[in-house]
């Protein structure tokens, strides 16, 4: 039987929406208030779910505290209250969400071994949500 876990993990960073490859103006047309040249926070929500076969001896999918340590290591320890500007992850590209999303989805990707990671879900805002699946939801 296949089974999908979620888990859900909370974390904070700042950023600014800026793009080297727009004018000032062009910035503050796309970006707005998120152009703010002392940047702004949120309080995300990351839901990360994989999936597998559920083990026969632990009736489990994955073991959660394996999970847990991983995204810890990987994610919250690396962003939890940083400047994304500030991190080399986005030395080349906008720390937008959808940016994050795609970031995070492809380190836990290298990192979990053992179950099939199937997406990320971001929430930036209660109004803001992203989701990342290595590219197979644009297959829907």
């Amino acid at each position: 039987m296949k089974a999908h876990l979620t888990r859900r993990y909370l974390f904070s960073a700042s950023h600014r929406l800026h793009s080297d490859q727009l004018t000032e103006e062009q910035n503050r047309a796309v970006y707005g208030k998120c152009n703010n040249p002392h940047g702004h926070g949120h309080n995300y929500n990351l839901e990360v779910t994989v999936s597998g076969k559920v083990d026969a001896k632990t009736g489990m999918v994955y073991d959660l505290g394996k999970l847990d340590s991983t995204v810890k290591r990987e994610v919250l320890d690396r962003f939890d209250h940083e400047n994304l500007n500030t991190r080399t992850e986005f030395s080349t590209n906008v720390p937008t969400t959808e940016n994050l999303s795609e970031l995070i989805f492809n380190i836990l990707k290298q990192s979990l071994s053992g179950v099939h990671l199937e997406k990320v879900r971001l929430e930036e805002t209660m109004m803001n949500s992203f989701e990342y699946a290595g590219g197979a939801e644009l297959h829907r």
